[in-house]
């Protein structure tokens, strides 16, 4: 029985890599996501565009306008001299938001009084233009800290990302991300297309039982998952240096486990699909709502309490912690048991669905 289960998982391994397209739809997009992700998927801002609307001519603002030129934020300033300049200059998107000095804000500061400077954001891209208005704020607080004298000094220190670089965020999430594609089309795709191709029948009257058959069809998309997620990694570590001091054998254990949970997901869907462009939207149902409910676009305790719920079930939620931890805490087993036990019964639970599905469709 086992040699008839290896020979079940040669032959899908065969099918996946054995045509030209199928081996491109394993590698292209791994090698095109590993090369422009790092790079696009970022909530930094730099080189945006900021209009100025000064209506003083004294050295506080001038002196401002200086600083915020010279912050790696604002490469492009764009002076305006009405409101409503400054108003069609943020209609056309040349500036990413404007700031706006009253025409007594230097004599305002030199005597002590309150001076307002306003910050007008762009809400078509909110995102960005509160992360730069946040970054106009201090950069007016420090100096309004300089022209009051000594102050407390607050020192930061950011653990496990001291200067906040942004890929080590991402890639560690990216390793997680590339992993659900290859393991999900992989899976949704094989016994649809055994249906398709006319030989799912002869599959059903084989020796092997539907148990077999549905471990015949997981264990590659396992396999394609520990190949691309050990691909990703190793370019984070030794192409992007992102700092990894955790345990290796953890990382494979942790990419099989959820590769099982995948695996399951993926069955499940295949499955209950007729055709391959079926289990494509299926893969594609399932996917983007999972990394929406990972805690990698935003955190799940922002979330409703109805969505926490539905992302305590996501394996992806388990997932990405465990990678992180891997990379930028140094985790071992015993730091990622939390989050390894609930994938492993998730794996468990969704691989017994795809079973029970396969079993009743069988008979």
């Amino acid at each position: 029985m086992w040699q008839r289960l290896v020979w079940l998982i040669v032959k899908e391994l065969q099918t996946i890599v054995g045509n030209r397209q199928g081996r491109l739809l394993l590698i292209v997009p791994v090698l095109l996501q590993l090369v422009v992700f790092p790079f696009a998927a970022t909530l930094e801002v730099k080189h945006a565009s900021l209009a100025v609307y000064n209506q003083d001519s004294g050295a506080a603002s001038q002196e401002l306008v200086k600083r915020l030129s010279a912050s790696a934020t604002f490469d492009h300033i764009v002076p305006v001299r009405s409101l409503p300049a400054l108003r069609d200059c943020i209609d056309r998107q040349c500036a990413l938001l404007a700031v706006a000095f009253g025409p007594d804000f230097s004599r305002a500061l030199a005597e002590g009084r309150p001076a307002p400077l306003q910050i007008i954001v762009d809400g078509r891209r909110s995102n960005s233009g509160q992360i730069a208005s946040a970054y106009i704020s201090q950069i007016a607080a420090a100096y309004q800290a300089e022209r009051a004298g000594p102050a407390p000094q607050v020192a930061v220190r950011n653990l496990y990302n001291p200067n906040l670089e942004y890929q080590w965020h991402v890639l560690p999430s990216l390793v997680a991300i590339i992993t659900t594609i290859g393991c999900l089309i992989v899976t949704a795709l094989s016994v649809a297309r055994e249906r398709e191709e006319g030989t799912f029948d002869q599959l059903l009257v084989s020796p092997l039982t539907p148990a077999y058959i549905m471990a015949g069809k997981a264990v590659p998309g396992v396999l394609v998952a520990l190949m691309q997620g050990s691909l990703i990694a190793l370019a984070a570590a030794w192409v992007y240096r992102v700092p990894f001091g955790g345990s290796l054998p953890l990382l494979l254990i942790s990419m099989a486990s959820y590769g099982l949970a995948l695996a399951g997901v993926g069955l499940f869907i295949s499955s209950i699909s007729h055709t391959q462009q079926q289990a494509f939207l299926g893969v594609f149902s399932f996917m983007v709502p999972a990394v929406i409910l990972s805690g990698y676009v935003s955190p799940i305790e922002n979330m409703p309490a109805l969505l926490q719920w539905l992302a305590r079930i996501n394996p992806l939620s388990y997932f990405i912690p465990i990678l992180k931890g891997v990379f930028l805490k140094g985790y071992g087993f015993v730091d990622a048991w939390p989050w390894l036990l609930p994938l492993w019964l998730i794996a468990l639970i969704t691989l017994s669905l795809a079973l029970w599905c396969f079993r009743r469709h069988v008979e």
